[in-house]
């Protein structure tokens, strides 16, 4: 269905949005001006300036505990975060109302092909990096999903020789019924198990980016993982592989990168630190070959410093240097990024617990960090791993607040050494999201 045609289809129709978070505003202005009847729902009672907004746009509300009682409507959009299967939205089903959500618009209506990547650790910055390499060869792209802001508001403004390239999170595919022209799984680790029923349903979830893949289109698989290297047999279309210990399509011997058995870039020549961003280039030269040149992902890879909250550098304060990774919001995310450092980091960890297990992360934390501060509620589950990893353990101590933690941080640490923020955990607990949380430890250490 182009847009046009949904115009008309969605004219007149009774709708509900439920979410009245950053993802879904957008939505709303645009089938309110489409000349949809939208309710907007929302556990909250205050939300804020965004009633007066909506009000303006005459769109009707539903707030508060029982925000979906009493709804009647043709078609309900879900935020990211609601599970279609709530006992609300399944009585609305029955009664034949159409569930969908925005993600699931702007891949029936996207003119031009997408490129979409999941994955449980490394998505936002081979997001990024697929995003950089085809704006510097020159497409015009629209970057977006579970990064940056929501495309739908721009549908229209959206060319069919475009290229949109878009995060998505197992919430974002849990019932998506459309696949990208690219579709990429960065690797698949126990994540989010607090919202799953389980991680079957997690794994499934992840698998929806390439289900509805034809025969035209691209999937990348990671021949190092587990869980995707299984996938290799459900692919409908071409399939490019990459690999640190296989013959994948993209290989890496330590030193180099190559393509199709050629060389195609020297690993020192990338920026950003680390083996798992060697990993994310990888991935990205398989998402885009063919689309870019090589001198377009060398260029790329010599100026591209990275996502925001990922391995950030902050400032260097008394030979000490800071660093915010508040988007590590798992175990495997915090392994990877104390990779990049030596025995000298004071590590700020701790968060909302996700249902996952922290086992694996106390050998890691005991290799790298002299001092951990820890706050939050995975606190204990990050300091039982830490206890039994059975080698020589760094300082504990609890914080209550972050601006405790960035104190006593400042207090730990000596010259050399370097204060990480890496929490392993999600944010929820103190914050909206890992943004929130990074923005603050920012400010907090500006201001030492």
């Amino acid at each position: 269905m182009n847009i046009k045609e949904y115009k008309n289809y969605i004219k007149n129709k009774k709708v509900a949005v439920i979410g009245l978070g950053r993802s879904n505003m957008p939505l709303i202005s645009l089938l309110s001006d489409w000349g949809a009847k939208v309710i907007a729902c929302d556990r909250k009672e205050d939300i804020g300036q965004n009633e007066e907004i909506l009000k303006s746009m005459g769109v009707s509300l539903s707030l508060g505990e029982n925000y979906l009682d009493n709804i009647d409507v043709d078609i309900l959009f879900r935020t990211p975060g609601i599970r279609p299967d709530l006992p609300q939205i399944n009585i609305l089903k029955e009664k034949g109302t159409e569930i969908t959500s925005e993600m699931n618009l702007f891949f029936s209506l996207c003119p031009c092909d997408i490129f979409a990547v999941t994955g449980s650790d490394g998505k936002t910055t081979t997001t990024s990096l697929i995003y950089e390499m085809l704006k510097e060869e020159g497409y015009t792209c629209h970057l977006g999903g579970n990064i940056g802001r929501p495309l739908i508001g721009d549908i229209e403004k959206i060319g069919k020789d475009d290229k949109a390239v878009v995060e998505l999170s197992s919430f974002q595919l849990f019932d998506m019924d459309k696949s990208p022209k690219v579709a990429v799984i960065t690797n698949i680790t126990p994540n989010h198990l607090d919202w799953h029923t389980d991680y079957s349903e997690y794994i499934l979830s992840k698998k929806n980016i390439m289900k509805n893949q034809g025969q035209k289109d691209r999937f990348i698989l990671n021949l190092d993982n587990d869980i995707t290297r299984t996938l290799e047999k459900e692919a409908k279309g071409e399939i490019i592989s990459f690999s640190f210990n296989e013959n994948g399509d993209v290989l890496c011997d330590g030193k180099d990168i190559y393509a199709f058995g050629e060389k195609y870039l020297d690993t020192s020549d990338i920026k950003i630190i680390g083996r798992h961003n060697v990993y994310n280039y990888m991935t990205a030269i398989c998402a885009t070959y063919g689309y870019v040149s090589q001198s377009t992902v060398k260029k790329v890879a010599k100026t591209f410093g990275g996502v925001e909250h990922r391995i950030e550098f902050v400032r260097e304060l008394d030979g000490v240097k800071y660093y915010n990774s508040s988007i590590d919001s798992s175990p495997n995310r915090t392994i990877n990024t104390l990779s990049v450092f030596n025995k000298n980091v004071v590590l700020i960890a701790g968060g909302k617990d996700k249902g996952i297990s922290y086992d694996e992360i106390g050998k890691p934390i005991c290799d790298k960090t002299k001092v951990l501060i820890l706050i939050g509620k995975t606190s204990d589950v990050i300091e039982k791993a830490v206890r039994n990893c059975g080698e020589e353990i760094p300082e504990i101590i609890r914080a209550q607040s972050y601006e405790q933690a960035v104190k006593i941080a400042k207090e730990k640490a000596k010259k050399g050494d370097v204060v990480l923020l890496s929490p392993a955990s999600t944010s929820f607990d103190l914050f909206n999201n890992f943004e929130e949380r990074g923005k603050l430890f920012k400010e907090l250490v500006l201001k030492l």
